[in-house]
């Protein structure tokens, strides 16, 4: 079982190139609206995490492109948590269009930090415990 999230957002003219076609790195940003989507839609906030002392940088970022997105296209972003979480966070994610046309996978790790010393910490309980219960 996993714990998945739909985010659902549309495509700016300021995002594309003069084709009209997304440019490759507006998709880290659509990432990161998804995965702040999925924490507060699990029951939690970024802001109070990250007020709370916890920083969630990311780590690795991975993309597979198979077809182009396009100016005032409505896209779907599925998020979905790849494993429980220890010292990082693992998803997964599938990019759709409003056709409900695959157009892009991708992953990341995001590493917890402590803010003060900027080291590695383990998942806060709080949200290990939410996704116990979900998982």
């Amino acid at each position: 079982m996993s714990i998945s999230s739909k985010s659902t957002l549309k495509v700016r003219y300021s995002e594309t190139d003069q084709m009209g076609v997304v440019h490759h790195s507006n998709y880290a940003k659509y990432l990161e609206i998804a995965r702040i989507d999925w924490i507060s839609q699990i029951g939690f906030s970024y802001k109070s995490m990250e007020d709370d002392g916890v920083m969630l940088p990311v780590f690795t970022l991975a993309f597979k492109f198979k077809k182009s997105a396009f100016f005032d296209d409505v896209l779907t972003v599925k998020t979905t948590l790849k494993k429980i979480p220890t010292f990082r966070i693992q998803f997964e994610y599938q990019i759709y269009n409003q056709k409900d046309e695959l157009l892009t996978t991708a992953s990341t790790d995001l590493v917890f930090v402590d803010a003060k010393t900027r080291k590695p910490m383990l998942c806060p309980q709080p949200i290990l415990d939410k996704i116990s219960e979900l998982y």
